[in-house]
């Protein structure tokens, strides 16, 4: 009896933002769609309007198991995932090792395929648009939150900006000028463009 799948699915189980009280929870199965999808969308404005050549079936790969770790870990917050460099250091040991017991659950034949994406090369390109979708992901979630009234996410949302801008990726920046002010209109304002 193979595992692989049946431990992935449990990702519907794996809330986010456990500090913060939300006004809609969200979980990382969820969440890695939609960074699925902002990296293939920040890969394709790199590749398509910018001339890269960035690989973006090998980045959606990664981003679509990014969070996988934390089927065993759970997520654990920004704040105390990031609260000095020694913490963060032995957090990602064990989410190595979390993966490594994942990866174990596959049939040989599939370990050799999906390993390598599942511990991703984070010195990669294509990685650093994976990060870059996580980030913006966060953001968009602020600004749905910050939408329904809740100003729980005000500081988030200042910060991951400001974090998002740090990176000083072309793609990032066109995307923020040309699709995120849709993400303030409603239903009717959408369907009204």
């Amino acid at each position: 009896m193979e595992k692989f799948y049946a431990y992935l699915d449990r990702m519907k189980f794996i809330k986010r933002w456990q500090l913060m009280r939300s006004t809609r929870e969200e979980n990382i199965m969820e969440h890695s769609h939609q960074v699925a999808v902002l990296t293939h969308a920040l890969v394709s404005i790199e590749n398509e309007v910018y001339g890269g050549n960035v690989d973006a079936g090998r980045a959606v790969l990664y981003a679509l198991y990014h969070e996988v770790s934390e089927v065993m870990t759970g997520d654990m917050p920004t704040p105390v995932k990031y609260f000095n460099g020694q913490l963060h250091g032995e957090y990602e040991k064990v989410e190595r090792l979390a993966v490594d017991k994942i990866a174990a659950t596959l049939p040989p034949a599939l370990k050799e395929t999906m390993y390598p994406v599942l511990q991703a090369d984070k010195s990669s390109e294509e990685y650093a648009f994976v990060k870059a979708a996580d980030k913006l992901s966060a953001y968009i979630k602020c600004l749905e939150e910050l939408r329904s009234g809740n100003n729980e996410f005000v500081q988030a949302k200042q910060t991951i900006e400001r974090a998002l801008h740090e990176r000083k990726m072309r793609a990032v920046e066109y995307f923020f000028e040309h699709f995120i002010p849709a993400f303030s209109l409603t239903l009717d304002e959408l369907e009204g463009l």
